[in-house]
């Protein structure tokens, strides 16, 4: 359990100051769609009261007791008395001032605090966008001593008060989370305290409920998000931990019973992060987005849509309209692409209107070797094209579509030439390179590593004139790594850090080139590395059945126009199932597929109808869209209950509905009036529906079938 050491609270201006005694005054900022109440306690003492949507009325939400609880940072000094009950450390802190900048859509506000007894100057940053019910929270400590200190963890952002009456969180409270893992990611649950752990009893809960994640997968098990749902006062309060490596977040309670959320990067008991800050230096914590709603899930979802559109998102002129892709991997070539196979799926994909064609692994790696081993050099085979590699991306060109190339920057196979590099590019572990799987993994935090890496894309582009990459990342280090670092886990938060850099870097020097991310699928479906990419590739998932259940969670996570879908239909499969992916493929980025030189007339007929639908409909629609989910979160291990999923912006609806092997029959009820509603694909399958003023009703012949309905909807905001 992460009990609080040092924990205080940020002044923000403007506030409305109003004395209640002597010894204790109240103050609140408005910023956003955000209103947050403080506490200030013997002229130096700063609590958090509430953390409340400006449409709510603050007095009805009882603040917390500020003796033990409210504290705004969390920060753990080795050496230091680390009692299991809260004490007062906060004595030793002294408000110094504030600070506040102007941003081009809000504000930044920075409050700085010193702790006399290490001589720790401890800065809170808030960043506020004024259109969003979210801020982005850290928090940095510079030590101006004379001594080196150990940090063991340090939060992020602190939130109190979501339990408004103590004591009874089993009757007020639900807990979102998302688990994650490679080919069935996203998957939401909903529990409440007692199922993960939190008992109503009469004494204090000792232990948390708590969330990990452990290594350079940030979401190798768990989204680094979630959401505490009060149904009492119908409030939700979400977060999502803005990193791309380990992370932690925790709920409990305090000594007077109130309940608390801690949310930061890696730290030393989870995550072997421990931090030695020498005098004169610096450190600072992971961003986390926290925000609140009147609502439920669907609302916590619009809000979190709206801040990652907003305030994260790289905008790119050539990403904007959704364009369609063609990748030669997923039940296609599988890594083993040579000119013959490759002239008859560029043919076909150039007669589907395909903007971007990409060539996923394989490329580099000869007839005769693993692809899997070799990677680390990215020059091209000479025994897999004929002519050379160049001949074939400028085929691809010559019908209409632009290039693109797989890559895994971040590992050397063990085969690969780059492994005579020093020991200085690897992360290193008792002395060794780390090995994962067959590859060693590069240290960006070696300039050396980053001139190679940059000299690669330079070369790819000039040379072939690559417009796309598709950056891979399929093995996992769970500790860090040892060299120049005070910890194998800092060792790690550093190179994760300088890879988000390079990441940046490389944008910033070719602002028309697409980066799609993808970690064996999902494993890294974080917005610190989502911000710095087109798209992501969501899942590795072969059977398209089980794609929907993928898709619905993952547009609770990612933006839709970012979110990767693939769309595989096979040649021996028939049109219903062609029909099928191409649904699935509509509520994200279209991600063809599959040998689609091999289909047979029908199944072509419905893959060419639906990329001409997404792109008439679909393609300019989903950048300004919103998610909501009919029928909830589904579970990719249940193959009978329907999915349904729709986009919305305005009063237009996209909505997709999945049956499975279930009923025939799947019926939607809205809250909102459906003015309107229309069946457009497919069309000739004998899918029938009809529709009142707030529910659907869809009939659907054959089981494993799905479709797309439009519609008007009235009231919508």
């Amino acid at each position: 359990m992460r009990y609080l050491f040092i924990l205080f609270y940020v002044l923000i201006q403007p506030f409305n100051l109003i004395a209640h005694s002597n010894d204790v005054k109240s103050f609140q900022i408005k910023a956003g769609e955000l209103k947050i109440d403080f506490g200030i306690y013997n002229q130096k003492f700063l609590r958090q009261l509430t953390f409340l949507p400006q449409s709510e009325p603050s007095k009805e939400i009882p603040p917390i007791m500020p003796v033990d609880g409210g504290y705004d940072v969390s920060l753990y000094i080795s050496g230091e008395d680390k009692s299991i009950h809260f004490g007062n450390p906060t004595s030793q802190l002294q408000y110094i001032g504030i600070e506040e900048k102007k941003l081009a859509h809000g504000k930044e506000f920075t409050i700085i605090q010193r702790d006399t007894v290490h001589n720790l100057h401890i800065v809170s940053y808030y960043i506020f966008n004024d259109s969003v019910s979210v801020v982005q929270r850290y928090t940095k400590v510079i030590n101006n001593g004379k001594t080196a200190l150990g940090i063991e963890y340090l939060s992020s952002a602190m939130l109190y008060n979501y339990n408004v009456l103590p004591g009874i969180v089993e009757n007020q409270l639900k807990i979102h989370y998302a688990t994650n893992s490679w080919m069935q990611e996203v998957q939401w649950k909903i529990a409440k305290p007692s199922e993960l752990g939190w008992n109503t009893t009469d004494y204090q809960f000792r232990d948390a409920i708590s969330f990990c994640s452990n290594g350079s997968f940030s979401t190798g098990k768990y989204l680094p998000m979630g959401m505490i749902e009060n149904t009492k006062l119908g409030l939700t309060w979400f977060w999502q931990i803005e990193h791309n490596g380990s992370w932690y977040w925790e709920m409990s309670e305090d000594a007077n019973k109130q309940g608390y959320l801690y949310l930061g990067g890696p730290d030393e008991l989870h995550n072997h992060a421990w931090k030695q800050l020498k005098p004169g230096e610096s450190y600072q914590s992971v961003p986390v987005a926290l925000g609140v709603v009147k609502g439920g899930f669907n609302e916590a979802v619009t809000a979190l849509t709206k801040y990652r559109r907003t305030s994260l998102l790289r905008t790119r002129t050539n990403n904007q309209n959704c364009p369609v892709i063609f990748n030669d991997y997923m039940n296609c070539l599988m890594a083993d692409p040579t000119t013959v196979k490759e002239i008859p799926l560029i043919e076909t994909a150039s007669k589907l209107n395909i903007k971007y064609y990409v060539i996923d692994a394989g490329w580099y790696a000869e007839l005769n070797q693993s692809w899997w081993t070799e990677v680390g050099l990215w020059e091209a085979s000479k025994s897999r094209f004929d002519g050379g590699l160049k001949k074939l991306l400028e085929y691809i060109k010559s019908k209409g579509m632009l290039p693109g190339l797989w890559l895994e920057i971040e590992v050397v196979g063990v085969n690969s030439a780059l492994k005579i590099k020093p020991d200085s590019w690897f992360l290193m572990r008792h002395g060794s390179r780390v090995i994962d799987n067959g590859r060693y993994l590069l240290d960006f935090r070696n300039q050396e590593v980053i001139a190679w890496a940059n000299s690669v894309i330079d070369r790819l582009i000039a040379d072939y004139g690559v417009s796309y990459f598709k950056i891979d990342y399929n093995s996992k280090e769970l500790i860090g790594t040892e060299t120049n670092t005070s910890s194998s886990g800092q060792g790690l938060l550093e190179h994760n850090r300088a890879v988000i850099q390079w990441y940046k870097n490389i944008q910033d020097k070719y602002p028309n080139l697409v980066i799609e991310v993808c970690a064996s699928g999902g494993n890294r479906l974080d917005y610190a590395t989502l911000s710095q990419a087109q798209l992501v590739s969501v899942s590795d998932q072969q059977d398209y059945r089980k794609f929907p259940a993928i898709l619905v969670g993952s547009l609770a996570a990612v933006l839709p126009e970012q979110l990767g879908i693939w769309s595989y239909p096979s040649p021996k499969a028939n049109a219903v199932e062609a029909s099928f992916n191409m649904v699935s493929a509509m509520f994200g980025r279209m991600y063809l597929s599959g040998l689609i030189s091999q289909l047979p007339p029908p199944s072509y007929k419905a893959v060419k109808e639906g990329i001409d639908l997404y792109q008439s409909k679909f393609a300019t629609f989903i950048p300004q869209s919103t998610a909501f989910f009919p029928l909830g979160m589904p579970s990719i291990s249940d193959d009978k209950m329907p999915i349904s999923v729709g986009l919305i912006n305005k009063n237009k609806a996209f909505l997709g509905i999945w049956r499975l092997e279930g009923a025939k029959n799947v019926t939607l009820n809205f809250q909102k009036g459906i003015k309107s509603a229309k069946l457009i694909y497919p069309l000739n399958f004998g899918i029938n529906f009809s529709h009142t003023n707030n529910a659907l009703k869809i009939s659907f012949p054959e089981k494993n079938m799905a479709c797309v309905i439009e519609l008007e909807i009235s009231n919508s905001n």
